[in-house]
Parts: C-alpha cells; structure tokens; sequence
C-alpha cells in the first residue's frame, strides 16, 4: 500500500512539476534565451589584445633601413590609404630581407641598371630597395599601382627585380616624413607616409 502510495506521489509531482527539456549547453555571460531563466555570471574583465602597430616607430623626416640577413621571395604589393596616412606593403614569402627606405626630392627613379629613367606621378619620391629578394617567379599583381586620388602616395612602381635586388619607387605629392618597419606572419615590409596637416 505504501509502495502504491509513495508511487502515486511520484507520478503526480512529475505531472505537475517543471517540465525539462534537452537544451544546449549554456554560456557564462551570455545573452539571448538560453540564459533568460538561467543564473547570470559575469565574466572577469579580458584586457582585449593589444591591436597592431601599438609599437610602430615614430615618423621622421629621414631615411629608414632594416630587415634580416637572408634571401626572400616578393609574392605581391599593397597600397592603402588611412586617415593620416598612405601606405605601401611589400609582401614576402618568408622574411623580410634587408631594406632602405631612401627619401628624394624628385619622383625620378632608374629603372635597373639599364641607366635609363622614369618618371612617377607626383613631385617628390621615396626608393624602397630590398637586398637579396626577387620576384621573378613568385610575384603576382600589378607592378605599377597608380592612385591619383591618395593625398599624398600617387604612384608605387616596381623599378628593378635584378640580380637580388628588387626595388620599388613611390611617386608621392609633396616631400613627408616617412617611418618604415617589417611584419611578421606573413612577413610585409611597410612604408607609411604621413599626410601633412597643413
């Protein structure tokens, strides 16, 4: 009789009670109605990572050189413009090789070492030249990347891919301060020209 009883009791409260239902695991913190009925935690504040180019160097009005001893391939070039300044990228398939970042007075720069010249848009030009690189079966894209409408980078042409030396010219408006530094995974040479405030 008991044993029917205490049964009975079971039945009745699993009739009536809460009815559960398989449901996905709930998230910590989260919102939406997976969490609606269920205990709310905080989750601890997360510093968010530290985003790019926090530790890029200072513009200067001077030349640049860096990179690492060894040999790298080009795979392609990137131009860009931001809010206050225009930007160059050199990418490579495994290091960035030893660089100088050369400001001019003249957009002219010589192509090789045909001797002969040309001409890029713009009234001044920065030479980005790379030791110990090549493109000549990596590259991939245009090597002439023209931007009339950038405020100050109007014209990034490849001017030699020789005998380990690749160089590239930038046709910019106006002489500027410049800051060039490499990046890794993948690894990119970068030249940043600041874009004058006044």
């Amino acid at each position: 009789m008991r044993a029917g009883l205490a049964l009975l009791v079971i039945s009745i409260l699993t009739a009536c009670g809460p009815q559960l239902a398989q449901t996905a695991s709930v998230t910590p913190g989260a919102t939406g109605a997976a969490n609606a009925s269920g205990p709310r935690i905080s989750q601890p504040p997360v510093a968010p990572p530290t985003p790019p180019g926090t530790n890029l160097p200072d513009f200067a009005c001077t030349d640049f050189s860096g990179g690492k001893t060894g040999v790298a391939n080009t795979i392609t070039a990137r131009v860009g413009e931001l809010a206050t300044y225009d930007r160059f990228v050199l990418q490579f398939e495994s290091i960035v090789p030893t660089y100088s970042v050369t400001r001019q007075d003249k957009p002219v720069f010589p192509l090789g070492a045909s001797g002969q010249t040309v001409t890029l848009s713009g009234t001044a030009g920065v030479l980005v030249r790379v030791h110990s690189a090549t493109g000549a079966t990596t590259f991939t894209g245009s090597t002439d990347l023209i931007h009339p409408e950038f405020q100050v980078l109007k014209e990034a042409r490849q001017t030699e891919d020789f005998e380990g030396y690749v160089s590239w010219g930038l046709g910019v408006s106006k002489p500027t301060c410049i800051r060039a530094f490499a990046l890794n995974d993948p690894a990119r040479l970068v030249v940043d020209l600041r874009i004058p405030t006044s």
